[in-house]
């Protein structure tokens, strides 16, 4: 019997983070099996960017000048987009990790487990699956 949810073969991704070079690493570690349909170097951008490129996936950097990632998921969350939400982030702390998965994060990652992670958390996010890389207290 076939599913209700339509599952892409290449989800599209969206990738906000407000340094260039992590940008240019998601780009490579994305490019086979996603669509890269954009990228945002702050908050107001990429909630321009989600609204004008409907992406199924968002890779969010939490710190952000002007407005956080945690900021951006929570007006996402309050409009009931369904993009689903990866967080990428230098933070290894379980607290901060809690608060991303309050806000709606699908999917947390570390910014040194970029390469081994990240492929992972989009794909699983685009099915509707958590997925964290581990974060040491």
């Amino acid at each position: 019997m076939p599913s209700s949810i339509t599952l892409s073969e290449h989800p599209r991704v969206l990738l906000v983070d407000d340094n260039p070079a992590m940008i240019a690493r998601a780009v490579s570690v994305l490019s086979h099996g996603c669509e890269i349909v954009g990228s945002a170097k702050d908050g107001a951008a990429a909630l321009e960017a989600i609204a004008a490129l409907t992406p199924e996936v968002v890779v969010l950097d939490i710190s952000m000048p002007g407005m956080t990632g945690f900021e951006v998921a929570s007006r996402l969350k309050a409009t009931g987009s369904t993009t689903a939400i990866v967080f990428l982030t230098v933070h290894e702390d379980e607290a901060v990790f809690r608060a991303a998965k309050a806000v709606g994060g699908l999917g947390y990652v570390v910014k040194s487990r970029l390469a081994s992670d990240l492929q992972q958390a989009v794909m699983a996010a685009s099915e509707g699956r958590p997925f964290s890389s581990a974060i040491r207290d």
